[in-house]
């Protein structure tokens, strides 16, 4: 019972005490939520009084900005007035010219056609004193301008013709001037020395017993010498010394090495003689190569655009000559020396070198093949693919008039190779035939007393009869026997006429 009563005791003060904490826990939340009501309400009178400030200012600054624009406007339109106003007075004073301007043609159109009447009235009067002047003088207009230019020239022919030739001499003058600097600037760059070739070779032998064994039994070894190698030997009188013989270069060098091989061995019959001349050819073509390949060395030509055949074919010029001169020699000279006037005339540097040294490639076929070496030349180049502007330069060094500057400039250089001192030479019967053709030429023109070939053909002098040819004819004359001289002749470099008239008047007094 007592245990009952205490544990009721308990529950009863266990339920007093909560009710005590819940209490004050409520009493707590209620002033946290009044305390929070109080903060919300000071924080939205905050943004309401802030809100209130941001319109204000808001509204100021709209005011402001309306201000502003009906300022601009206003300044916009007082700048379009002036404008306008600027623009009516130009437009008054384009119309008031356009006025004068009207006014102007007006007068102008007046004056001309006046002048056009005064112009006829003058062809009129001018056409009426001409008939009257032919009437009175006997002669139409055109007849009395002949006879005038006739009389004038009548009598001053002498001054007419001594102002054209000092004209021309000064014209002459500075063209040789200029064409002096370049050439010799040129020539001066590209020197070389000359050694002239003929058409037979010499083997020195070891002793006069050689001859023998060259010839052989019934000359049995001489007739297989000169049977492959196409030449002939010349076995003379001369000590130590076979001459070997033949038209062609490349077959007497074939002999040439073949006669030294079996002189060094001593084996001399014809089986050898047979071995000898296949080493020989042998050799004599890795020469041939070697001489091409070195040539387009010497002048910068890259070999790869170069067909191989093309090289052995340009090495044969090595043992080509032409008057004595080495033909692969002068193929380079040729080269060189248009490789530098084309520098100095701006002319297409690589046609100008390729064009000289490819110009006489004809020459190393023109023995074994029918026809003029410039027309194998073009073949030759056709055919290993080369341009019209290289090819034509084959034919274009034996033209008159070379139809492209590249042609004009290998022409020259060919002249210029082929008249060095000592570049090429003639035999004597060669050298009077020349001189001979070259007098008798010029022999054929009328008028003439006199003609003298000096200087071994490079020039030639004409005395002329000074009362059948006047100063006049003698410049034309001069220009006769040139032309003649080029059209009928062939000749290295060029031919200088030099005509002569002079009138001596001898008197006696006694």
């Amino acid at each position: 019972m007592y245990e009952f009563i205490a544990l009721v005791l308990g529950l009863a003060a266990g339920g007093g005490g909560a009710a005590i904490y819940y209490g004050q826990k409520a009493k707590s939340a209620k002033l946290s939520i009044e305390e929070a009501n109080a903060k919300a309400e000071k924080i939205v009178k905050d943004a309401e009084s802030k809100e209130a400030e941001v319109m204000v200012r808001a509204k100021d600054k709209a005011i402001k900005i309306l201000e502003d624009a009906r300022q601009e406007e206003k300044k916009a339109l007082e700048e379009l007035k002036h404008q306008q106003k600027e623009l009516n007075e130009r437009e008054n004073s384009f119309s008031k010219k356009m006025l004068e301007i009207d006014d102007l043609k007006k007068d102008l159109d007046a004056k001309a056609e006046n002048l056009v009447k005064q112009s006829t009235e003058v062809e009129a009067m001018k056409l009426e004193e001409s008939k009257k002047l032919e009437e009175v003088a006997g002669l139409t207009q055109d007849q009395a301008v002949e006879r005038m230019l006739s009389l004038v020239e009548e009598q001053h022919q002498d001054t007419l013709m001594s102002r054209v030739r000092k004209l021309e001499q000064m014209e002459t003058d500075e063209i040789e001037r200029k064409a002096r600097n370049i050439i010799g600037v040129t020539i001066q760059r590209i020197a070389a020395s000359h050694v002239t070739e003929t058409t037979t070779t010499n083997v020195e032998l070891p002793n006069d017993e050689m001859k023998g064994r060259v010839i052989g039994r019934e000359g049995r070894n001489i007739k297989a010498i000169e049977q492959l190698t196409g030449c002939e030997l010349i076995i003379d009188d001369t000590p130590n010394m076979i001459t070997i013989s033949g038209f062609s270069p490349i077959r007497r060098q074939v002999a040439s090495r073949s006669l030294t091989k079996l002189i060094a061995d001593g084996r001399i019959h014809p089986g050898r003689i047979e071995e000898a001349v296949d080493e020989a050819k042998k050799e004599l073509q890795l020469d041939i190569k070697k001489a091409g390949e070195d040539a387009l060395f010497e002048l910068g030509i890259s070999m790869a655009g170069i067909d191989p055949k093309l090289v052995q074919i340009l090495g044969r010029l090595k043992y080509r000559t032409s008057y004595g001169q080495n033909i692969l020699q002068h193929s380079i000279e040729v080269s060189l020396i248009a490789t530098a006037l084309g520098e100095e005339l701006g002319a297409d540097v690589a046609i100008c070198k390729k064009g000289g040294l490819f110009h006489d490639i004809g020459k190393a076929v023109d023995h074994d093949l029918q026809g003029g070496h410039p027309e194998l030349g073009v073949q030759i180049l056709k055919k290993f693919g080369f341009p019209e502007e290289i090819w034509y330069q084959s034919i274009g060094h034996h033209e008159d008039k070379p139809k492209t500057l590249e042609a004009v400039i290998v022409k020259a250089a060919d002249a210029i190779s082929g008249a060095r001192p000592g570049a090429r030479k003639d035999s004597l019967e060669q050298y009077v035939k020349r001189l001979e053709e070259l007098e008798n030429v010029v022999k054929g023109f009328d008028g003439i007393d006199k003609v003298y070939a000096i200087q071994a053909g490079r020039e030639v002098r004409v005395f002329v009869n000074p009362m059948s040819i006047d100063d006049f004819n003698a410049t034309n004359l001069a220009r006769e026997i040139a032309k003649k001289i080029e059209s009928e002749l062939k000749y290295p470099g060029e031919v200088k006429v030099t005509l002569i008239r002079e009138t001596r008047i001898t008197e006696y007094a006694r």
